[in-house]
């Protein structure tokens, strides 16, 4: 008589859920660092959609407004960004602290810098408090 076999022996399940678990420990790492850079290219879109009102108010008046609520309406925050301040020539935004953004940004800033002679808006991690640049987005690396 044969015997038929039905199932999986005990070695081949483990051998399986080892393989899933050395995949889990690379994947999780990275996707988080994929969640942190999407987190902060919200704060540089909503940055991008200040440039122009800022640029034209420069070459109109010669000078940047000392706020953003010069402006007029404008967005300053977001989902995952708690605010932007315009400090001189410098955009910067403030992620949130809490709650929706990524442990690894949270509180973090990012900046948007706007020289005045080359009319160039360029993308840094901020002071000492800024993100990683690893989780700049592609944009501003």
């Amino acid at each position: 008589m044969q015997k038929i076999q039905r199932g999986f022996t005990l070695i081949e399940l483990m051998i399986v859920v080892a393989i899933i678990g050395i995949l889990a420990a690379i994947a999780i790492p990275a996707y988080t660092d994929y969640t942190a850079r999407a987190q902060v290219s919200e704060a540089v879109e909503l940055m991008g959609g200040l440039k122009t009102p800022l640029t034209e108010w420069y070459h109109d008046r010669g000078t940047l407004p000392s706020a953003l609520a010069s402006l007029g309406t404008v967005v300053t925050s977001g989902k995952y960004t708690s605010s932007i301040t315009l400090s001189g020539s410098t955009l910067t935004a403030t992620m949130k602290s809490s709650g929706s953004a990524n442990g690894k940004i949270a509180g973090k800033t990012v900046q948007l810098v706007y020289n005045t002679t080359t009319g160039q808006w360029t993308c840094s991690t901020g002071a000492s408090n800024g993100v990683a640049s690893s989780h700049l987005p592609g944009a501003c690396r």
